[in-house]
């Protein structure tokens, strides 16, 4: 009787070459169990866009960006698209992933098979990063419906919220694979509130001092809300080349943190 010769690994043991069926399994479950969360994430920036962008943009009028005056609501519709990204990339990269790994022990089932880390870090950030693209192309289109695209580079915004949205997703998803109890997770939101205040979401950057202008620059979701901003409103500037820079490290080293946790914890 010949025996049973397990399929051969990748990447030294990190990978089946196998996420495609990571991804399959967590879309069956978004479809039949979470499809009402994604439509929340998708309207919540809309909402935020009609109040403040309509509403507030009325009373502000333009905003200077880079030397070209932009209406308001054209200004910050790029940031909530940025956030919004941010947001569904978060989730599903953290609470979702904090389930899925010391409550359903999704991971530890996923490991006794042909798959390796590495498999299970990409296909759950592809499928943040799905998730993100889907936002990026209904939220283009009530800009568009509602004249806040300004420049035809805005078909760009779509790959640029793939972007973000994978950076997220991979470093969120390493933030949680060290999280033990839900006590450690409350400190997302500490994280996360101050960068969607802050981050050039609603009102320029220059309003700060210099010192906190430099701060608010290291935030992840600033890089992502100046490169969208870029594309839509077609005020591109050399710092494109910085913010895309930012979330290549950002998902890189994300997805090499993921792996070596997720070996680590069920497989060393």
């Amino acid at each position: 009787m010949s025996a049973v010769v397990a399929p051969k690994s990748r990447f030294g043991g990190l990978s089946g070459g196998n996420a495609k069926a990571v991804i399959e399994r967590g879309l069956r479950a978004t479809m039949s169990n979470n499809y009402l969360i994604i439509l929340s994430g998708f309207f919540e920036p809309v909402f935020y866009l009609f109040s403040m962008g309509v509403g507030l943009g009325a009373i502000i009028g333009n905003i200077n960006v880079n030397g070209a005056e932009i209406p308001y609501g054209a200004y910050i519709a790029p940031a909530l698209l940025a956030v919004s990204a941010m947001n569904g990339a978060i989730y599903d990269s953290t609470w979702n992933v904090f389930f899925k790994l010391n409550f359903g022990k999704l991971y530890q089932t996923m490991l006794l098979t042909s798959l390796g880390p590495l498999d299970v870090a990409v296909g759950e950030i592809t499928l943040a990063l799905l998730r993100g693209g889907v936002y990026a192309v209904g939220f283009l289109i009530v800009m568009q419906a509602m004249g806040l695209v300004l420049s035809p580079l805005a078909i760009l915004a779509i790959p640029a919220v793939l972007l973000i949205a994978a950076g997220f997703a991979s470093i969120g998803m390493a933030f949680t694979s060290y999280m033990k109890t839900f006590q450690q997770m409350d400190w997302l939101p500490m994280v996360m509130l101050p960068m969607f205040l802050f981050s050039a979401t609603f009102y320029p950057i220059t309003v700060y001092p210099e010192g906190i202008q430099f701060m608010i620059q290291s935030f992840p979701l600033w890089h992502g809300v100046e490169l969208i901003r870029m594309f839509t409103t077609g005020v591109v500037t050399p710092m494109i080349w910085v913010h895309l820079a930012y979330y290549a490290v950002m998902l890189c080293v994300g997805v090499v943190v993921v792996s070596r946790r997720l070996r680590k914890l069920f497989l060393d």
